[in-house]
């Protein structure tokens, strides 16, 4: 035997330890800068330019910005700022408009006299978008010249040079995002609208405007819309109200500035059952809140209790308050401004800083108090809603500990109608609720046992935006639903958060037919989730099942096709060089229609399958679809099947 070992492939020395300069960093781990390379990257890219000219407005220095989608899903985005600096950089000796698109942690925002409040403050903002461009054209208009540079996949493809003269300022970014980073390329008109909405109502008085070239309106002109609020946060809640009866005639709307934290609220109460609050810190949606929720809440439970007490109202009322009483039928959004924000995670999502609390607080507090003491009318309504929001609370509970107590009580508890999986391992578990008995007879013979359980649901659910909470627990196929999934309401902190200790599966996916019935019943069921489970869907637990549209065949040849686009296809290749006479098509109305054979392999296993993970883009935009299509006013929801008719597709 000889004595000579080979080297051992995984040595650890030096050699191993890689530096990675400039933006190869971006390139190499793009998800750590801008959350992950699928849609909501791709979009992340926008809000990385816009909030570099919102910045500028808030400064003081910009008034218009415009977003575009050009046809080859390209993007520009053009301000009237002061344009980015393209003098000489004095350590870097290179234009400081090299400086900023090639370098990490480079930009104005480190400089607390040039911004003051700024949304990025990680400094990766616009150089993180160069570094996943396959190109990009930075122009600026600053001191009567026109500078230009371009760059591939951040690399400056020449100095900054001029390119004209001009008699205006701003700056012009135009991106083309990589396609070997991003999964997906193509970029949603909708999502772009509804953060620009946002924008303009968080800053008040700057006008944006968003065109799409790659649609034309009916009358020929390009798709787009324009953006300007001068209400600011009154106008955002009046718009997620449209669709919900409120208490008061105008938003209660508060402005002020403790210890250099600015802090805007603006709120309002209608008669629905739930809470909508939506925070933003530095015009970033704080999904998971933070201190400056934690404050709002605490002045919000703090005043209106006092003035219940001092009003003497809840004098006669049996039933103990709590804090979210206070907060049913509660519309607010709370926008601060911090000069150096912490967040919680590289995504922004919660706010740490302690100081941010107390500002809130104190704002809200002296605010409404003023509010409540001026309009004793208005006052008075709120706190008799707090009362009913109580007595409800209260009757809720009762309905839910008795769904609760049943399942303990009935041993295993589960509903007679599920048809479990034998595995017991949650993450290895999908539920499929499914339309009908019909179809869920098929579902049950068609489905994997190992790992698949069924749960068939009996007509329309209950429309849970025009219900009592108390309410909603008796009808029988919520009931189901909820004991089926093993979850609770409660925890420590909170009563009537959702508790998913022993949710018995990680993929709960909605099953319908694909015709008007089946939507409706998908939305139903959506809307539950949303206003009960909402926990269930941040995790990405829920998605939806796309059964197939038809069925395509050629003597024995048989393929399915998902869309009308997709049939057209499938009948091409099957045709093949004959005619496409000769092949059939079979419209699938419903999951009934097909045997258990035909639901496995097309809608239920998991090598062929298609599912629609359901996800939550914006949590205001979600709340105001939600309430108007659901909810009770009608004008709204008119409005809105008017706009988007010829996007429906109607069975004739």
């Amino acid at each position: 035997m000889s004595e000579n070992k080979a080297p051992k492939k995984s040595e650890y020395s030096a050699s191993n330890i890689q530096v990675l300069e400039g933006l190869e960093a971006v390139r190499k781990r793009p998800a750590m800068y801008i959350g992950d390379i699928g849609v909501k990257g791709l979009h992340h890219l926008i809000w990385e330019v816009v909030d570099n000219s919102i910045d500028e407005a808030l400064a003081g220095h910009c008034s218009d910005i415009n977003v575009e989608i050009n046809t080859d899903h390209s993007i520009t985005v053009t301000d009237n700022g002061r344009g980015i600096p393209t003098d000489l950089h004095e350590k870097e000796k290179r234009s400081a408009l090299e400086v900023v698109m090639t370098v990490l942690h480079a930009g104005g925002k480190f400089d607390k006299d040039t911004y003051k409040v700024s949304g990025g403050l990680h400094g990766v903002g616009v150089s993180c978008v160069n570094a996943l461009s396959s190109k990009l054209i930075a122009t600026v208009h600053r001191n009567g010249i026109i500078y230009q540079q371009e760059y591939n996949k951040g690399i400056p493809k020449y100095t900054v040079k001029e390119v004209g003269t001009t008699d205006i300022t701003g700056t012009v970014i135009e991106f083309h995002p990589d396609k070997e980073i991003f999964t997906a390329t193509e970029y949603n008109y909708e999502t772009v609208a509804t953060r620009c909405r946002e924008l303009s109502f968080l800053n008040a008085g700057i006008t944006i405007t968003l065109k799409d070239h790659r649609e034309q309106e009916d009358d020929g002109s390009t798709k787009g819309e324009t953006f300007l609020s001068t209400g600011g946060l009154k106008e955002f809640v009046e718009y997620l109200d449209v669709s919900r009866e409120t208490l008061i005639p105008h938003p209660i709307y508060m402005d002020g500035e403790k210890g250099a934290i600015p802090v805007q609220v603006a709120l309002s109460y209608n008669t629905s059952y739930t809470e909508h609050v939506i925070s933003y810190v530095n015009n970033i949606n704080t999904i998971e809140g933070g201190t400056h929720i934690a404050g709002f809440r605490r002045a919000l439970t703090r005043t209106l209790k006092a003035y219940a007490d001092k009003s003497g109202i809840l004098d006669k009322v049996k039933v103990e308050i709590t804090g979210d009483d206070f907060r049913e039928g509660l519309t607010a959004v709370i926008s601060v401004k911090v000069a150096e924000p912490q967040f919680e995670g590289q995504t922004k999502t919660k706010l740490g800083n302690s100081e941010v609390s107390g500002a809130v607080d104190t704002c809200v507090s002296e605010m409404l108090n003023n509010y409540l003491e001026e309009n004793p009318k208005e006052a008075r309504q709120i706190v008799q809603k707090v009362v009913l929001a109580a007595q409800a609370r209260h009757a809720a509970r009762k309905a839910r500990e008795m769904v609760q107590r049943k399942n303990v009580l009935g041993g295993s508890g589960l509903p007679g109608k599920l048809a479990d999986c034998s595995n017991k391992d949650p993450k290895a578990c999908e539920i499929y609720l499914v339309e009908g008995d019909s179809a869920g007879g098929s579902a049950k013979q068609g489905r994997d046992r190992m790992f698949q359980a069924i749960l068939p649901l009996r007509g329309k659910i209950l429309n849970v935006e025009k219900a009592q909470e108390h309410r909603i627990y008796d009808n029988e196929e919520i009931k189901n639903m909820i004991t089926a999934l093993g979850i609770s309401f409660g925890t420590p902190e909170n009563e009537k958060a959702l508790n998913m200790e022993k949710l018995r599966y990680h993929k709960v996916i909605i099953m319908t037919d694909a015709d008007i019935d089946g939507s409706h019943i998908r939305t139903l069921i959506l809307t539950f989730f949303f206003r009960y489970m909402n926990d269930l869907i941040e995790k990405g637990y829920l998605y939806i099942a796309l059964p197939p549209l038809y069925l395509v065949k050629k003597g024995k040849t048989e393929k399915y096709a998902w869309s009308d686009d997709d049939r057209d296809r499938v009948v091409k290749e099957v045709a093949g060089n004959g005619k496409e006479e000769n092949v059939s098509f079979q419209r699938y109305k419903g999951l009934g229609e097909m045997n258990p054979e035909q639901l496995w392999t097309t809608t239920m296993d998991p090598k062929n399958r298609s599912l629609k993970q359901v996800t939550i883009e914006s949590a205001a935009e979600a709340d105001r679809l939600f309430s108007m299509l659901m909810g009770d006013e009608v004008a709204p929801r008119r409005e809105f099947i008017e706009k988007n008719a010829k996007y429906a597709k109607i069975d004739a």
